[in-house]
């Protein structure tokens, strides 16, 4: 159960060490409270003009058990729209249980994340990261 009394490490890169952050286990009907924050944006730039910018976000919270977190890539589609690169590639230490007490599947988990990606803000936060590095 995720609670506020421990912060997510402050050294957000690569945003592929949350897989590596101790689990945390989420009780499903508690998802739609998750507050996660930006933790960092990496902006991976292509050696060459006709391959698309990508790049990986970071989001996380505090919880009880310790900080919880989910990573994904995205792509520039075209300038100023972002997407993420692959739905079901999100990266978490998150484990949903349901309401049986049974942890949820790795694809009922996937849906999950993805609502919640979806409620984040992250589209703004990978526009600001392009910025910076274009300037």
């Amino acid at each position: 159960m995720l609670r506020p009394l421990s912060k997510p490490p402050s050294n957000a890169a690569p945003a592929w060490i949350v897989c590596a952050w101790p689990p945390v286990t989420c009780p499903i009907t508690q998802a739609p409270q998750l507050n996660f924050v930006h933790l960092g944006t990496r902006v991976l730039r292509p050696g060459d003009a006709d391959s698309p910018t990508t790049g990986q976000t970071l989001w996380g919270g505090p919880s009880g058990e310790g900080a919880a977190g989910v990573a994904w890539d995205w792509v520039e589609i075209q300038e100023g729209v972002v997407a993420m690169a692959d739905p079901f590639g999100l990266v978490t230490n998150l484990q949903f249980v349901g309401a049986k007490g049974k942890v949820l599947t790795g694809f009922e988990a996937t849906l999950c994340l993805n609502e919640l990606v979806h409620a984040l803000p992250w589209q703004s936060e990978v526009q600001r990261a392009l910025e910076r590095v274009e300037h």
